[in-house]
C-alpha cells in the first residue's frame, strides 16, 4: 500500500511537469498565457466538483477563508508560471516555481513561525546562486531568460507558497475536496476579469481544445487528486523527495518536444536549485 501511495504521489508530480510542457506547446501555438491559464484551472475545478458530489464534506467559514487564500495563491501560480515559460523555457520556469519552499520559510521567518538558523540560511544563500546560473542574469549576452520571465518565475513560486499556506490552514478545519473546490472556484472567479473573453471562447471552436481539457486534467483535476489521495499516507520526507520529478519531467518535456535546451551553467543552477530545496525540505520535514 506504502509503494502504491508513493506511485500516486509521483504520478501526479509527473503530469504536473506534463502540465508545464503542454502549456509551452499550446504557447508556441500562439495561445496566451492568461489563456492557457484559465483553461488549466477551469477544467480542474469541474474535475474536482466531481470528486466534490462524490465525496461530499461540510464546509464552514474558517475552512472557504483559508481556501479562498489558497485559490489566490492558484490564480498566481499558474499566471506566473505559464508568463515565465513564454518568456524562458520550460525547464527555467519549473525550476524557478521549485523555490516555493524557500519563499515558506522566509514568510515564516517574517511573521516568527519559524527560528531562523544557519543551515536555513545557507540553504537561501545555494538557491540564490543556483538561480543566478540557471537565468545567467549576470551574462549580457544571455537571451534566453528576460527580466520578466525570471520575475514571473519567482512570483509562480511565491504564489505556489501562499497555497500552502492557504491549504496548510485550511486543512485543519476540513476535507481537502471541499478546500480545493473553493480554491478552484476563486481561481475561476479571479481569472474572468484578467482573460479576453472572446478569445476564451474561441478556444471552443478550435482544434486546440482538446489540448486545453488535457492540461486541465493533467494539470489540476485528476494531479491534485492523485496527490491528495497519495499523500495521507506517505512521509512527508519521502513526499519531498519525490516531487523533484516535477521539474524534472518538464524539462525533459521542454528538451525532447519543443528542443529547449539548457547550457552547462544553467544545468548546474538547476542541480543546485532542485538538491538544495529537497535537502531543506527533507530536514524540515
Amino acid at each position: 500500500m506504502r509503494n502504491i501511495n508513493l506511485g500516486l504521489v509521483a504520478l501526479s508530480a509527473i503530469l504536473w511537469g506534463i502540465a508545464g510542457g503542454l502549456g509551452g506547446y499550446l504557447m508556441d501555438k500562439g495561445w496566451d498565457p492568461l489563456i492557457i491559464s484559465f483553461y488549466r484551472g477551469g477544467v480542474g475545478l469541474v474535475c474536482l466538483l466531481v470528486w466534490f458530489l462524490f465525496r461530499p464534506t461540510r464546509l464552514n467559514k474558517p475552512l472557504i477563508l483559508w481556501a479562498i487564500v489558497a485559490g489566490i495563491g492558484v490564480a498566481g501560480n499558474f499566471v506566473f508560471y505559464f508568463i515565465s515559460i513564454a518568456e524562458s523555457s520550460v525547464a527555467v520556469a519549473a525550476t524557478l516555481m521549485y523555490t516555493a519552499p524557500i519563499f515558506v520559510l522566509l514568510i515564516s521567518f517574517i511573521f516568527r513561525l519559524e527560528k531562523p538558523s544557519i543551515f536555513k540560511f545557507i540553504a537561501i544563500a545555494f538557491v540564490i546562486v543556483g538561480i543566478v546560473l540557471l537565468t545567467e542574469v549576470y551574462s549580457i549576452d544571455s537571451d534566453q531568460v528576460t527580466t520578466l520571465g525570471l520575475a514571473a518565475g519567482l512570483g509562480a513560486g511565491l504564489a505556489y507558497a501562499l497555497f500552502i499556506f492557504g491549504f496548510k490552514y485550511a486543512s485543519q478545519h476540513g476535507e481537502p475536496q471541499g478546500i480545493l473546490l473553493i480554491a478552484f472556484l476563486t481561481f475561476t472567479f479571479i481569472m474572468l476579469f484578467v482573460v479576453d473573453l472572446k478569445e476564451t471562447v474561441s478556444i471552443i471552436y478550435s482544434s486546440d481544445v482538446w489540448w486545453m481539457v488535457l492540461l486541465g486534467v493533467f494539470g489540476a483535476g485528476l494531479s491534485f487528486f492523485l496527490y491528495v489521495v497519495g499523500l495521507k499516507r506517505t512521509p512527508p520526507t519521502s513526499a519531498s523527495i519525490i516531487a523533484m520529478v516535477e521539474p524534472v519531467t518538464a524539462s525533459l518535456f521542454g528538451f525532447l518536444i519543443l528542443s529547449q535546451q539548457l547550457n552547462i551553467v544553467q544545468m548546474s543552477g538547476m542541480a543546485i536549485i532542485l538538491l538544495t530545496v529537497t535537502v531543506l525540505s527533507v530536514k524540515q520535514n
